[in-house]
């Protein structure tokens, strides 16, 4: 790893310890690998620890979630294989254990300003996509969110979200089916893109049960797009 690269993963770890890891990614960036083969945020990392504790050995990296590639912010790594298990275990249970904020720039105000949404998903795994239906449907799973309007900006709306349930492609299906579409999310009927190809969506925070410790650790990746 050249030493500009390792200065600019430095600089994005927001928290670590001898368990978990947690990053600011970027839009466009992979967190584990896919079909393209590009090289993900895990094997980057893994890379990055060997390097700078000087470890001959695997470096573990494990995957707890995930973000889509055109959103940015808060991703977390396990370390150990005990971390990966109870945070699997945690992203997977519905309750307070995780609680995950996001921030981002509407074309249209949400109305009400603030709310809480209830649909039911539909992922169509050829289209990548996800469908919001108002009543339970065959395979659909249920999918709830909270909203806030933070500001207006110049053309968009910076929009708060706390996701209540983690499902496919969720926060942008669910904004854009009341009419408020993510700027830059042609997939889901932006009317432009964006410049570097990503979303306007940054996973803002994390709060969570430390897997090991037991004691509530809070993370924020600020961004000046979403202040």
């Amino acid at each position: 790893m050249d030493p500009h690269e390792y200065e600019d993963i430095t600089s994005r770890i927001l928290y670590e310890d001898n368990h978990l890891l947690v990053f600011n990614k970027r839009s466009g960036e992979i967190v584990q690998g896919d079909k393209t083969g590009d090289e993900p945020l895990s094997d980057t990392l893994k890379a990055y620890v060997a390097q700078r504790d000087s470890k001959p050995g695997q470096v573990f990296m494990g995957v707890p979630h995930r973000l889509d590639r055109p959103v940015s912010g808060v991703v977390i790594f396990a370390k150990t294989s005990k971390a990966l298990e109870r945070l699997n275990e945690m992203f997977c249970s519905e309750g307070d254990k995780i609680q995950k904020r996001y921030r981002a720039l509407v074309e249209k105000c949400p109305e009400p300003a603030e709310g809480e949404l209830v649909h039911y998903l539909l992922r169509n795994e050829k289209q990548n996509k996800s469908y919001a239906y108002p009543q339970p449907r065959n395979g659909a799973k249920e999918s709830r969110l909270r909203y806030r309007l933070v500001h207006p900006t110049i053309n968009y709306f910076l929009v708060e979200v706390e996701l209540l349930t983690g499902r496919h492609h969720q926060i942008r299906c669910q904004l854009s089916t009341i009419g408020s579409v993510i700027k830059g999310d042609l997939k889901y009927g932006a009317r432009r893109s964006n410049r570097d190809g990503g979303i306007s969506l940054h996973a803002y925070s994390v709060s969570f049960i430390h897997p090991v410790k037991k004691e509530r650790v809070e993370v924020i990746a600020h961004h000046p797009l979403y202040e």
